[in-house]
């Protein structure tokens, strides 16, 4: 006798509960029944990061000294590169170097310095001649004519307002905070030239320390990116500050010959504004021009003459100049070149505007190479 076959319709064993999956709003409606906690714990958040801000704006000056000090190095570092490649050490080019630079900021503290102190002094005290022979001139007196005796009001207050020693000590916070001004800069500079000396040291350090902190995988990305960067920066600020150089030579030398009394003046004005890219040697061409003519009001000559000559420089600047000395960095558009001056300008005056050129050209390269590759990439994905 056969034995029956099991039933093939046996109740199935009930499978066990699925596991409850967690919900994501649970820590939020947690915290939403602890409203004291909650609350402790944004306002103790919000207390920190006051207190952050707080300790970052009382820093600020230390934080520029450390980014000038950064960019100065940055500066130097191809001067030191360029000895190297001539088989000196590192340690050697780098004595060399602010050896010579040194040498060339006292020499020009020297002949430059005491010819510019003469001539503020005889600036300030032909003031008032200045504003008379204005007053007399053509211009004037057919602005009178017809605009009336006011245009003659506003110069008289503006010429009694520049020669009242009280409102120039005024308008420099009084004479004991210009002297702290002055001891500020002086100690300033000793403690930017102070670290840069060591940041050029140990240059090749801090990139090594920071192609290290990126993961292995990118290492050799990150490495030449560094390279690209402060190669770039580097022969941007040398750059401008060579251009700047020559800009202020040529300004001294063509003032100069046409007989203007504060050429020397002039041309350190030369060398600090024209350090601003793309507009600076706009600014002191048309500022030059017209100071020229305000010292010689019935001769508008020498003013024509400096503002023809300059032109000239300019385009040659622009077309061969800059060309041959900016060869090594990144090329950033006109119009992200003014917008970067003005950003860094607003921010932190004549030193912004200097860097935020190689921080755009930064910013650009890595976007070009890093963030479009990138997303060029994903089309591929399935």
């Amino acid at each position: 006798m056969t034995k029956p076959r099991p039933s093939t319709s046996a109740t199935a064993v009930p499978s066990a509960p699925a596991a409850e999956v967690p919900s994501r709003d649970r820590p939020v409606w947690g915290a939403l029944s602890r409203p004291f906690a909650a609350g402790f714990f944004l306002a103790l958040g919000a207390l920190a990061a006051i207190v952050l801000g707080l300790a970052i704006s009382s820093l600020s000056t230390v934080l520029i000294y450390v980014a000038i000090a950064l960019f100065v190095a940055l500066a130097l570092d191809p001067v030191v590169r360029f000895l190297m490649r001539r088989g000196i050490s590192r340690a050697w080019g780098i004595v060399i170097t602010f050896v010579a630079l040194a040498v060339i900021i006292v020499g020009i503290l020297w002949i430059v310095l005491p010819p510019v102190v003469r001539q503020i002094e005889q600036f300030v005290g032909d003031v008032p001649t200045i504003v008379n022979d204005v007053l007399r001139s053509d211009t004037v007196q057919w602005a009178e004519d017809t605009f009336g005796d006011s245009l003659s009001d506003i110069l008289n207050e503006v010429q009694s307002f520049v020669t009242n020693p009280s409102n120039i000590a005024a308008i420099g916070g009084g004479l004991l905070q210009i002297g702290v001004d002055v001891v500020t800069a002086i100690s300033g500079s000793i403690i930017v030239l102070v670290l840069s000396l060591y940041f050029l040291a140990s240059l090749p350090r801090m990139k090594n320390a920071l192609v290290r902190l990126s993961p292995a995988r990118s290492r050799a990305t990150v490495a030449d990116m560094t390279r690209q960067i402060t190669e770039s920066i580097g022969g941007y600020l040398s750059g401008m500050v060579v251009l700047a150089l020559m800009n202020a030579v040529f300004a001294f030398i063509v003032l100069t010959l046409i007989g203007v009394p504060f050429a020397a003046l002039l041309a350190v004005l030369a060398f600090a504004i024209t350090l601003i890219p793309l507009v600076g040697t706009v600014i002191f061409w048309v500022g030059a021009s017209v100071i020229t003519l305000l010292t010689n009001p019935t001769a508008p000559l020498p003013a024509i003459i400096f503002a023809g000559v300059y032109l000239i420089y300019m385009q040659v600047e622009a077309y061969l100049l800059t060309p041959r000395v900016m060869n090594r960095t990144v090329s950033v558009p006109g119009s992200l070149v003014v917008i970067g001056a003005l950003v860094g300008g607003t921010l932190l005056g004549l030193l912004g505007a200097l860097v935020a050129i190689p921080v755009t050209a930064s910013i650009l390269l890595i976007v070009n190479q890093i963030v479009i590759p990138r997303q060029d990439a994903k089309k591929h994905r399935t």
